[in-house]
């Protein structure tokens, strides 16, 4: 299977090469104890979750300029902003107290919408951040020195789930592109496995392996949905985490909604005729490409959502599917053209600036179309502003009680 490296790619320090060749021993060390090949999943998490090795688990630069790609917390606070309105919203419907970060990068999302929370004077008791990362967390809480202290003494990390119930709102911004996926290819007459092994060059390669019981039947409920069989030769991913994941959030919600941001589709456009090689993205010093082999544990590896499957997993474990919106119309919904005016209204100068701002994360050619919000929630009477400009909710086909 051809894979498409970045165009030009500087070329790693010393060190950080011989921190990949590392990684590259403890893979190759993997492969061997599975017979040869290793899943696709297993490998994701090493190069990505390896302690002390995987991308985000070591200390390189991930994020901005000096890392490997940006995100949108750290284009312009206005986007933490606009979150912050709608979870003041949210807080409040759920009489909540609580509000719950996944994977929170480089700490400047949770910054930005506790001080605009501290603005509204509405901060929750609690801000918890979950990070399995150390290097991520030390990074989180120097981002959060620069808080007042009465604000960062309500953060708190944890490595895990809590297990008591709460009343809130759970963000995820770009979390869910980062779990394992299976890799999977359709043939004419079965569903086969790419799994990771060795070729006889020393090269990590795609080796296709008889797909077991759980892939098989989760690729023959993607074609039900369909209406019909992938055509052969057609490459994908499927996320066993995925479900799982989505159901713990079920678990401990007892009021209140999660916002799930992301690149990805409904199912019908995620399994669609033109993308017959998967999503599967790489990111490398702001290069995009798509060889997950490429320098192991230097590079971001990602795979877009299957916002159909997340939207059954949260109906299945009693979540009501609250909306689901491109980034750019939730973003709307939520308010940012209203906090645009306000700082416009007080200072006018700031008013072009923040214009430019906004942009990237509103417009369709940019992130605004690309990036997707899910919402599940329980216990909310009212609709969520963010979805009130557009509701996508029918493109997931997903039936609720």
């Amino acid at each position: 299977m051809a894979r498409r490296a970045p165009p030009s790619p500087p070329a790693p320090d010393a060190n950080a090469a011989d921190h990949s060749r590392r990684l590259r021993e403890r893979i190759d060390a993997a492969i061997a104890m599975a017979g040869g090949a290793m899943d696709f999943a297993d490998y994701m998490a090493l190069a990505l979750y390896a302690p002390g090795l995987g991308y985000y688990s070591a200390g390189q630069a991930r994020f901005g300029p000096g890392g490997d790609f940006t995100t949108a917390p750290l284009m312009s606070a206005l986007f933490s902003q606009t979150l912050a309105h709608e979870v003041r919203r949210i807080l409040e419907a759920a009489d909540g107290d609580t509000v719950l970060e996944f994977g929170a990068g480089t700490g400047q999302m949770a910054a930005d919408l506790l001080l605009e929370l501290h603005r509204m004077e509405r901060l929750p008791a609690r801000y918890l951040i979950i990070e399995v990362s150390a290097d991520l967390r030390a990074e989180q809480a120097r981002t959060l020195e620069t808080l007042p202290a009465s604000v960062r003494n309500r953060v708190e990390w944890l490595e895990r789930l809590p297990t008591a119930a709460f009343r809130g709102a759970v963000l995820a911004n770009e979390v869910l592109d980062a779990l394992p996926v299976q890799r999977f290819q359709r043939t004419e007459n079965a569903i086969h496995n790419l799994a990771v092994g060795v070729d006889g060059d020393g090269e990590l390669c795609w080796r296709p392996q008889p797909a077991d019981d759980a892939l098989t039947s989760a690729v023959s409920d993607i074609e039900s949905d369909l209406g019909g069989r992938l055509p052969p030769g057609y490459c994908s991913e499927w996320c066993p985490s995925l479900q799982p994941w989505v159901a713990a959030l079920g678990d401990i919600i007892e009021a209140g909604a999660a916002l799930l941001i992301d690149y990805g589709y409904p199912r019908r456009e995620f399994y669609h005729p033109q993308r017959a090689t998967g999503t599967l993205l790489c990111h490398y010093r702001h290069r995009a490409h798509d060889d997950p082999f490429f320098w192991p544990g230097l590079q971001d590896i990602t795979a877009s959502v299957d916002f159909t499957a997340a939207a059954r997993a949260g109906a299945a474990a009693g979540l009501d599917v609250l909306g689901f919106a491109t980034q750019g119309n939730f973003l709307a919904g939520a308010g940012l053209p209203g906090i645009i005016e306000e700082r416009a209204a007080s200072d006018p100068n700031q008013a072009a600036e923040l214009a430019q701002q906004a942009k990237p994360l509103l417009f369709p050619d940019e992130m605004g179309e690309r990036f997707k919000v899910l919402g599940l929630g329980r216990g909310l009477e009212k609709p969520l502003p963010g979805f009130g400009f557009t509701d996508h909710r029918a493109r997931l086909s997903v039936k609720q009680d």
